[in-house]
Order: structure tokens, then C-alpha cells, then sequence
């Protein structure tokens, strides 16, 4: 028997946080996965299109069902993609999405972006909020497309007033399965640390994470937001939590040594990354919480343990 209900289109959906967000919102929505990748563990009442966002049969979904509102996760994360593939895949299949949002009569759209955006940086306020300009590009060319795709978000809020949008900047995302950055340095045994350095850290448990964009989905919410977790803690404290023993290593020395080490795959952490380790990147998350009456259902040890499974 075919589901002929208005339809949530979800991107990304084979991901870590895609699945969170399916499992989640299938319960009481017509779930619509768009994703490249297979999906597996995919529950029995979601659909999922296995096409690269790039392709005319992104159009074909949006054409033949009814659709009334997108959460576009699909953004790809590859620091070892060539920048032209990265920029294709994330500009290209952001700005098809977003087009087809408008051509089909969506009324709801939520884009995930990344309080990344902002950037680490020395000269950082203790807190930033949602009008703070995005600096990441000038020291992370990774992440140039994660903004090209937020501003496009933010583009297309002003052009089409007519359809709710929501871009949502959370901290770094962690659990057990998810595979970022963030994640994978905290799972380190001996993690290096800048000498002189202990920057406070923000964490978001990834279920949190599909909560807020389920919840984003709401009549009348709309505009840009930081998310922020249960707090903020020195990322000493972190370690002390994980029971790991860092290495102190002179930031003098990392960022050639890493650098090396990246090239030839003998590590997976981009030398970029370190200025996370160095410096304060910390958002004000206030504005979502106080329109959304937002708190966050794990508490920071239970946050901050999840990377490692528990």
C-alpha cells in the first residue's frame, strides 16, 4: 500500500547523524532518504532514493512526491577528497536541493551547518553568537565549502520568505559511532596537546544533535542558531574523563610534523585541526534555546564518554 502523506526529505541519511535523525522522526513523520551511499539498518517505513544530489533524479524525488519540508544533512567532510570533488559535491548538491525546495512548494527547510564556522582563533570573544563573521576559511580551506553552504542557506532564508528556513550551527558533534574530527582525537590513547595550551571545549551528544533538527522542523521557528551542549569544560578535563595521557608537544613542532604524517596517511587528523586544540572557538547557544526551550537530554560526562561507546 502505497504512502500517499506529505513527505520529509532527509540528505545525508545513511550517515551517522542521518540515521540518529531517521530513527527518530519515522515514528511520526513519512521519512524520504536522499543519500549516495546504501543505507543500512534502514527501518522498514523509510524510503530512501540512492542518488548523488548532483543528479537530475534529485528533481524526480522533489516531483513525485508530496514534500513539505527537507533537512539537508548531505554534506561531505573529506579532508582527503580533492577540493574541486568537496566543492562540487557540498555547493553543487546544497544549491540543487535549495532549488528544488523552491520549485516544489516546500514550506520547511533545515540546513545543518557547523559553529566550525566561526573558527578558532586568538582573537576570539568567549562567547560568539550568530552574527560573528565566519572566519574559518582564512586558516582552514577545508571548511571554506561548510560557509559557502551556510551562506547560501542564509541566501536563500532572505529570497524565499515564503518558506521557513533554519540554519543550525552546532559544536562538535560526538558519539559512539560518529567518525568527525572531533571524535576520533578524543578516542586517541596518547592525544597530542599544544604546550601552554588548554582551551575550553564544547560538546554535543549526536542524539541531541537529531533531536534539534526534528525539532527545528516546527511551524515557526526560522533563521540562524547556534547549539550548544550541556556546557563547556577544558579540554584537560576531558582527558582526565576519557583517562587518557596526552603528549605536550611545542605547536612550533606539531603542525610540520602532522602535516607530514598526514601526507603519507600515518595519521588521520588534518594539520588544520590543531588550531581546535590551541585556540577558543565558543558559541552563545542562547537565542535556540530561549525560542525553543532547548536543554540537552545527556549530561556532559555522559557527552563526553560516548566516543567511547558508552
Amino acid at each position: 500500500m502505497s504512502d500517499d502523506r506529505a513527505a520529509v526529505v532527509v540528505t545525508g541519511i545513511s550517515g551517522n547523524l542521518g540515521r540518529v535523525v531517521a530513527k527518530q522522526l519515522h515514528l511520526s513523520e513519512r521519512v524520504l532518504g536522499i543519500d549516495r551511499r546504501p543505507f543500512v539498518g534502514r527501518p522498514k517505513d523509510v524510503e530512501h532514493v540512492q542518488v548523488d544530489l548532483r543528479k537530475k533524479k534529485t528533481d524526480e524525488v522533489f516531483r513525485r512526491n508530496r514534500v513539505k519540508a527537507v533537512i539537508h544533512m548531505g554534506i561531505l567532510h573529506d579532508p582527503r577528497m580533492s577540493a574541486e570533488d568537496h566543492h562540487s559535491f557540498n555547493v553543487l548538491g546544497t544549491t540543487r536541493v535549495l532549488e528544488c525546495a523552491a520549485r516544489y512548494g516546500v514550506k520547511k527547510v533545515v540546513v545543518l551547518s557547523s559553529a566550525n564556522v566561526y573558527g578558532p582563533s586568538p582573537n576570539n570573544s568567549n562567547f560568539l553568537t550568530e552574527d560573528a563573521p565566519l572566519m574559518a576559511a582564512s586558516r582552514f580551506p577545508s571548511v571554506r565549502d561548510l560557509i559557502e553552504v551556510d551562506m547560501l542557506a542564509h541566501g536563500f532564508f532572505w529570497k524565499h520568505p515564503e518558506i521557513e528556513t533554519v540554519v543550525l550551527r552546532p559544536v562538535h558533534i560526538v558519539g559512539p559511532s560518529v567518525k568527525n574530527a572531533p571524535s576520533n582525537y578524543l578516542r586517541l590513547e596518547r592525544p597530542w596537546v599544544m604546550s601552554g595550551f588548554d582551551p575550553m571545549v564544547q560538546l554535543i551528544h549526536v542524539e541531541d544533535v537529531g533531536r534539534v533538527l526534528i525539532d527545528a522542523l516546527k511551524p515557526g521557528r526560522k533563521g540562524v542558531y547556534n547549539v550548544v551542549g550541556p556546557g563547556e569544560v577544558p579540554l584537560s578535563a576531558v582527558f582526565r574523563e576519557l583517562g587518557h595521557r596526552p603528549r605536550s608537544v611545542p605547536h612550533v613542532l606539531a603542525r610540520p610534523v602532522l602535516h607530514t604524517l598526514f601526507k603519507y596517511r600515518l595519521a588521520s587528523y588534518p594539520p588544520e585541526e590543531l588550531d581546535h586544540i590551541q585556540f577558543l572557538c565558543m558559541v552563545d547557544g542562547s537565542r535556540w534555546a530561549a525560542e525553543s526551550g532547548w536543554t540537552p537530554r545527556f549530561s556532559m560526562r555522559e557527552t563526553i564518554r560516548s566516543v567511547l561507546g558508552e
